[in-house]
């Protein structure tokens, strides 16, 4: 029987199963009644981006990261391999000085896609003022893009290199994260599968997923910007 447990466990052991559980019922929960658009059945348009940022943090990182800490004889280490360190980080921030500038050039050049900027910002009443879109912007990286990318570039795809091999582990991750991207442009669901493959990669190559994690939020927060900026000189 112990054995049987073990094996069903995997080399992740019951913490990573654990989180890999919480996920099934976090990524439910977020691409149904926790999502953006159904809360706005119930609240204002910013009110419920705001809410479903704050969902995605809690369910896809404080939560994972408390059960790691329950259940876990060595929480640190279990975290460092879901990608919770600066890894190899001369060359993770030399992969960051060069993808920042093609990050803020894809995010240019998605502001002036007509159905990229009915898709962003996820509340368009965060381009009401300059301060409203800051405040915004940065639950948009702390509380969606930081439990995003520790998620599908770190916890889903780490863990899985060395059990399953990196490309079977770039391809999971990768068609999970662009699942999630459907109901977008088709343009962004394209990028997105290249991203995910890119990010990943990144991901492999440094051992952690912060460099990812800079480089997809620049691209998203520059797309938002462009198009605050663009409907700001529309209306004076």
């Amino acid at each position: 029987m112990a054995d049987w447990l073990e094996r069903a466990l995997g080399p992740g052991g019951f913490p990573l199963a654990l989180v890999y559980l919480e996920l099934i019922l976090a990524l439910t929960l977020l691409t149904t009644g926790l999502h953006f658009r159904a809360l706005r059945k119930t609240r204002d348009e910013l009110a419920s981006v705001r809410s479903y940022f704050l969902a995605f943090f809690v369910l896809l990182l404080a939560v994972p990261c408390l059960l790691t800490a329950l259940a876990s004889s060595e929480p640190g280490a279990t975290l460092a391999s879901f990608g919770w360190t600066f890894g190899r980080a001369g060359r993770g921030l030399a992969m960051t000085a060069i993808g920042l500038p093609l990050a803020v050039l894809a995010g240019f050049i998605g502001s002036r896609d007509p159905e990229m900027r009915k898709m962003y910002p996820f509340a368009k009443a965060a381009c009401a003022n300059a301060r409203t879109f800051a405040g915004y912007e940065l639950a948009y990286l702390f509380l969606y893009y930081l439990p995003w990318e520790s998620v599908f570039r770190g916890v889903l795809f780490l863990p899985l290199v060395p059990a399953i091999g990196l490309i079977p582990a770039l391809a999971i991750q990768t068609v999970v994260s662009t699942l999630l991207h459907l109901g977008h442009p088709d343009t962004e669901v394209f990028a997105a599968a290249g991203a995910g493959l890119l990010f990943g990669a990144i991901a492999y190559a440094t051992g952690s997923f912060l460099y990812p994690l800079i480089l997809h939020a620049a691209t998203g927060i520059a797309t938002d910007t462009f198009i605050f900026l663009r409907r700001d000189r529309r209306n004076p």
